[in-house]
């Protein structure tokens, strides 16, 4: 959730260019999730990599690793946006269609689930 979050929050979308990851991914630490970057980083490239979800829910560019358990490039020589699918995920987040929360530090809102038009446990 807070990966795609974050991403929309920057205004990575789908025909937006590529943002590198590390930009994605302190957008997260410091709005969202402060525990770690190693983390996040991991579920970004989780969600690019095509052995790992049945449908990518993030464009990445770049080395995300191989199915024969190389690992990803470091976050800062990759670069990722939203597919079109994630911008389905988010959808009409704006009109109030879910709960928000307040962040780690009570400074920000963030949603408790995204108002999905795509059945994301299949995904």
């Amino acid at each position: 959730i807070r990966v795609l979050y974050g991403m929309y929050d920057l205004g990575i979308t789908s025909k937006s260019a590529h943002k590198k990851s590390a930009r994605i991914v302190g957008e997260v630490l410091g709005k969202y999730h402060p525990h770690g970057d190693r983390s996040v980083y991991d579920a970004m490239v989780r969600m690019a990599q095509e052995w790992s979800l049945r449908y990518l829910l993030v464009d990445g560019q770049g080395n995300f690793g191989s199915v024969d358990g190389d690992s990803p490039a470091a976050m800062r020589y990759t670069e990722a946006r939203m597919r079109k699918i994630s911008e389905e995920i988010m959808a009409d987040i704006e009109k109030e269609t879910v709960d928000f929360q307040l962040n780690f530090d009570d400074t920000l809102y963030e949603p408790k689930v995204m108002p999905t038009k795509v059945p994301t446990l299949l995904i």
